[in-house]
């Protein structure tokens, strides 16, 4: 125990000593913000970092562009620290994945310092699109996850949390075909895609006393036409449905399919669905988050309650993560007050001063959780009883 003791001291001051170049990296990303599977500077810059650090690197790891996987060491256990750079269209880094990024660099790096040529993997592992296209699920599919036994990252936010639930969520992108015609001339001669489109919407809003309280369903109309003269003949939504759980989330799929094709019923429009990546809820593993937490609480930031604490869930890929292997989704607080993501004071936020010392605090923690697993087996052994798999 006294050796992982001086390796957790190795990172705290590794960590330390790389202070300037993680927040160079977070403010580099934040000032640069690429949406979802553009992230082609970010991805530069962390390779570039993690690359000088002594960390083998792959490119388009699992085919997709901007994934990368950057290793040291070899052999087993291996610990999987998770890069998040996609920024929001038009608000940039409103959910602070620059700060997601740097982390997981910065932890990466100070993990490599500290296990200095002992047995075992660090692999820091770039996952793009998590906004909008589910990078994680597609790295999962195609076989990255494999022999990792842990996965860690940490998430911006306005309270520090070891852990909060989110929502299984799917995109349903929604076309309808109709027939165009001049809107005064002949309207009797068009079929109307964009009324196919507005009463798909309205039959949503007539389910919603109906559903769940778990349930949620938004979306937005993507093309409603060319001009208002021309009976629009092909109209675009995408509708974003969110539940508590997968199956919860898949009843009311069903019922939104129902408005759809209700939809083309009442108009003559033909509706075709497609399915994006079906984001799972997100699952605890105590056992590592409270040990997180720990260090956490060390290092002068005490985590609260995630569970007692109002106002509604999101969804991420990572839950699709969590399902697979222990994993852990801690937030980190950023802000000086309630301040919500998704929004430009938030992107505000994610370069403030405050948020550089406390993702250098969760840099540190994260780095030593790490650590925890590649080196105290017995620490491992119950990180996996408490998934649920032998240990």
């Amino acid at each position: 125990m006294a050796d992982i003791e001086r390796m957790r001291s190795a990172a705290v001051r590794a960590v330390e000593s790389m202070a300037g170049e993680i927040v160079d990296l977070s403010e580099r990303i934040l000032h640069n913000p690429e949406v979802s599977l553009q992230e082609y500077m970010a991805v530069e810059w962390l390779t570039s970092f993690l690359e000088s650090k002594g960390f083998d690197i792959e490119k388009g790891s699992g085919g997709m562009p901007t994934a990368f996987r950057a290793t040291y060491g070899s052999g087993s256990p291996a610990v999987a620290i998770l890069c998040e750079y996609d920024a929001l269209p038009g608000v940039g880094h409103g959910c602070g994945h620059n700060l997601i990024a740097a982390m997981g660099a910065g932890a990466g790096a100070a993990a490599r310092a500290a296990l200095d040529g002992r047995p075992g993997r660090v692999v820091v592992m770039g996952t793009p699109g998590e906004e909008a296209a589910g990078g994680k699920i597609t790295l999962l599919e195609r076989g990255q996850f494999q022999g990792i036994d842990a996965a860690l990252m940490v998430h911006p936010s306005s309270r520090t949390m070891l852990f909060r639930p989110s929502l299984a969520a799917v995109s349903l992108y929604v076309t309808f075909r109709g027939k165009a015609a001049h809107a005064a001339g002949a309207p009797h001669e068009g079929i109307n895609a964009l009324e196919a489109i507005i009463l798909t919407f309205t039959g949503i809003n007539s389910l919603r006393q109906h559903l769940r309280e778990d349930a949620k369903i938004h979306g937005i109309i993507t093309k409603g036409g060319t001009a208002p003269n021309v009976v629009p003949d092909h109209t675009e939504a995408e509708i974003l449905v969110r539940a508590r759980d997968r199956a919860g989330l898949n009843e009311v799929v069903e019922k939104v399919r129902r408005c759809i094709q209700g939809a083309g019923m009442m108009t003559g429009a033909r509706p075709s669905v497609e399915l994006g990546p079906v984001y799972a809820e997100r699952r605890d593993n105590p056992t590592l988050s409270s040990r997180f937490g720990r260090y956490m609480a060390e290092l002068g930031m005490e985590p609260s309650d995630g569970a007692m604490i109002g106002g509604g869930l999101g969804s991420s890929d990572m839950g699709n993560v969590s399902q697979a292997l222990p994993a852990i989704h801690p937030y980190v607080k950023i802000t000086s007050g309630d301040v919500p993501g998704h929004t430009e004071e938030f992107a505000r936020a994610a370069g403030s001063e405050r948020a550089h010392a406390a993702i250098l605090v969760a840099t540190k923690a994260m780095a030593m959780t790490c650590l925890d697993l590649l080196a105290d087996s017995s620490f491992m052994n119950r990180v996996k009883r408490d998934f649920g798999v032998g240990g």
